[in-house]
């Protein structure tokens, strides 16, 4: 009797699970600047001795300490003697190299790039990462290239050039400290989602959780500190800090990071890329929504450029499922022959 062999599929219920929770991120984290931004009123409205208490870095900060909370409530389970026994020296490199990378160093140079840029620069600076996502995913971790969702991360890119270019009334962008910073930020966010993609798929989830967000805190406690003075964190214990910073622990560093997490266990690197396309456009329309802001005359030509980008990644899965359902039908037609070939008798 000969053993057949198969080929191990991936679940496309969990595949369209990750691919739903990177939406789902990407869309938290677009209106993560709009929320900061109505909180930053807020602390304009309430100053302690003329300063403004709600910042970046106190938000960060204290976001990523009260999202321990809830962290170790669900996966204390995961901190087991077994499951650390598990980790070897690798593990916890790759544990501490995606608590620096997406913890510490990336918002730290992201707060370096908005201090000597505008908002509109970094965005540009930024849409560099989605094609450059999918070629560094297929070079370094060796996951399958996918033109069409490189393709769309390209048309995308241009999009997001055509907003700022426009909205920029024909002003030169200059590439300085904040758009070399910006730069930096994104490469450093892109290290640390392949990190995050390899440390995923050996290290139980709440380890994974709780270890980045416990070391890379600490790594960015002393970054702001080394970067911005002493005096940065005096007013973080402050009363008002703390009024406000749940609901952005809450939506952004909470929800966020677990939407985005468990999107890039389970979604393949097109529907990662493809998702972050959608960043800029969904940024905007966000801020229209809560702040009222004009985006101005760039909104309707980039915006219809970012949509003719989704489509291109949408159309690219819907040929790669259709290729991997005609591979699944071949398989299934071979798999089929050889056992007729095995039955002698077979009735007429």
């Amino acid at each position: 009797m000969s053993h057949v062999s198969t080929q191990t599929i991936p679940d496309a219920s969990k595949v369209m699970l990750g691919a739903t929770l990177a939406w789902v991120a990407v869309l938290i984290y677009a209106s993560s600047n709009s929320l900061v931004s109505l909180l930053a009123d807020i602390g304009a409205q309430n100053r302690v001795m003329g300063r403004n208490v709600i910042t970046y870095c106190n938000l960060l900060f204290v976001g990523s300490l009260m999202s321990m909370v809830p962290m170790l409530l669900m996966f204390w389970r995961d901190w087991t003697w077994d499951n650390l026994r598990a980790l070897g020296r690798k593990h916890w490199v790759i544990l501490t190299l995606s608590a620096f990378f997406s913890s510490a160093l990336t918002p730290g140079l992201f707060f370096y790039a908005l201090e000597h840029t505008t908002v509109t620069n970094v965005v540009l600076m930024g849409r560099i990462e989605p094609p450059l996502f999918l070629l560094a995913a297929w070079l370094i971790l060796r996951e399958e290239f996918e033109p069409w969702s490189f393709v769309a991360g390209l048309v995308a890119l241009a999009g997001a050039v055509v907003m700022i270019l426009m909205n920029n009334q024909g002003t030169a962008f200059m590439l300085g400290k904040g758009e070399i910073g910006a730069l930096l930020a994104t490469l450093s966010y892109i290290a640390s989602t392949l990190i995050a993609r390899t440390g995923l798929r050996g290290i139980p989830m709440g380890i994974f959780a709780i270890y980045r967000t416990a070391v890379g805190t600490t790594f960015y406690f002393f970054l702001a500190l080394y970067l911005f003075g002493p005096d940065h964190f005096e007013d973080v214990f402050h009363p008002v800090v703390w009024q406000w910073v749940w609901i952005y622990a809450v939506i952004v560093v909470i929800g966020g990071q677990f939407a985005w997490a468990l999107g890039l266990k389970y979604a393949r690197s097109g529907d990662v890329s493809l998702a972050t396309s959608f960043s800029p456009l969904a940024a905007i329309l966000i801020a229209m929504l809560m702040l009222g802001e004009d985006p101005g005359p760039g909104l309707i030509p980039g915006g219809a450029i970012i949509l003719v980008a989704v489509g291109i990644g949408q159309y690219g899965r819907l040929r790669r499922r259709h290729r991997e359902d005609g591979v699944m039908r071949q398989e299934a037609q071979d798999r089929a022959l050889e056992h007729e070939g095995e039955v002698n008798f077979k009735g007429a």
